[in-house]
């Protein structure tokens, strides 16, 4: 392949685990059918998560469940892979995030992995792309992961403000890894305060970037959860790093953040 040529180019965009995730590709090989299949394979594979993990619906392994917590010795793989890993988010997180006693969709609470199952589910699924000569980013409802073949410019992606959707409040360069973000603008008030046992509000969005998608959106969900001190915690997080807005407003971020240091000090006007 000629260096100087621009990669070609394919997008792909299907609705599933109830949002939006989009596969764009980079690269000689995009238009070939089998290229497509394996695109195929990721959403089918995602399909497959949300059959099995979904709280919102009742036929799901979950939704059988009805909030009780999965016996790990007896739950089916993809089930207790999920339970061993929302195990080490409540270790890693000092508690902020727990998946054991969350709100359910039909009242009460219960088991919910969904602060986690979307970032695990997204990487899993990736491993279909990992082609040779090619760059990925899949991009699940603003959860991004990133990947650039040497000699490829990196990925742009921009960081939502919460309160103006029309707006970037940054716009983040990376050629791999992860940017996910966790918040209460677009479903309210949804991340729990473990602790407290009520709605988290004193942030109203995290974005985290680093190496791996699953702790970036486990990160930004707990720094939610967290509150008031979210940010020194971030800046605790080796390899990782974030930007928060907070309940007032105000636009801060954690001292590696990679994206405009002006935007990362200041909310737009």
């Amino acid at each position: 392949m000629n260096p100087t040529r621009e990669p070609d180019r394919r997008a792909w965009v299907v609705q599933v685990m109830g949002l939006p995730v989009s596969v764009h590709l980079r690269g000689p090989e995009v238009r070939t059918d089998a290229v497509a299949e394996r695109v195929e394979r990721v959403f089918a594979e995602l399909r497959t998560v949300d059959a099995t993990f979904s709280t919102y619906r009742p036929d799901s392994v979950l939704g059988r469940l009805g909030g009780a917590m999965p016996d790990p010795a007896a739950a089916e793989p993809l089930v207790r892979e999920v339970v061993e890993r929302c195990e080490a988010a409540r270790v890693r997180t000092g508690g902020w995030f727990d998946a054991r006693r969350l709100p359910l969709p039909g009242g009460g609470t219960g088991f919910d992995p969904s602060g986690l199952v979307k970032g695990w589910a997204v990487e899993r699924a990736a491993r279909w792309l990992a082609l040779p000569d090619h760059d990925l980013c899949l991009n699940a409802g603003g959860d991004v992961l990133l990947r650039t073949a040497p000699g490829r410019p990196a990925w742009r992606v921009g960081i939502e403000d919460p309160d103006h959707p029309e707006r970037l409040l940054d716009v983040v360069t990376r050629a791999h890894g992860a940017v996910a973000t966790s918040g209460t603008a677009r479903r309210g008030a949804h991340i729990t305060d473990p602790r407290a046992g009520r709605p988290a509000e004193a942030v109203r969005s995290v974005t985290v970037v680093g190496p791996e998608l699953l702790w970036a959106d486990v990160y930004a969900t707990a720094a939610v959860a967290r509150g008031a001190d979210a940010l020194d915690w971030l800046a605790t997080l080796d390899g990782y790093a974030a930007l928060l807005v907070n309940a007032a407003g105000e636009v801060r971020a954690t001292p590696d953040w990679p994206g405009s240091r002006a935007a990362a000090q200041t909310r737009a006007a």
